[in-house]
């Protein structure tokens, strides 16, 4: 696969996501919503970094399990409980991703939503990959 991640000058400079992702690859994965469910279906932690942590991980699992790696993430979409407190936390959600999905930035947005299918879930994270 190849990716081109496109960040044009005219736009404000991207932190923690790149305006376009242009792929090119012969398998596209859709990734499913993961929250921070362990595999007894139980939410886990309290905070939102704790949740982020394991939703991401999640999502890299079930990408990893599809032959897949994180630089070949086009798009992922962040669902959040509350916007204001996942500003709050960026900086250490920004430490989380790097330290378990590197640099190579996918096309992101963070939506706020009422509440997601598990009630103690406050975020969640789905996305598509192109992989070679």
């Amino acid at each position: 696969m190849t990716t081109e991640r496109i960040n044009p000058p005219e736009l404000s400079p991207p932190t923690g996501f790149s305006h376009a992702v242009v792929a090119a690859g012969s398998r596209v994965v859709f990734l499913a919503g993961q929250t921070a469910l362990d595999s007894d279906g139980k939410v886990t932690g309290a905070t939102l970094p704790e949740q982020f942590e394991k939703a991401l991980a999640n999502l890299l699992t079930a990408l990893d399990a599809s032959g897949g790696t994180p630089a070949d993430l086009a798009r992922v979409t962040v669902y959040a409980t509350d916007v204001a407190a996942y500003r709050t936390h960026a900086r250490q959600l920004g430490r989380i991703w790097h330290r378990l999905a590197g640099r190579a930035y996918p096309a992101m947005a963070v939506v706020e939503v009422v509440r997601l299918w598990d009630e103690q879930a406050l975020v969640e994270l789905d996305g598509f990959a192109v992989l070679p």
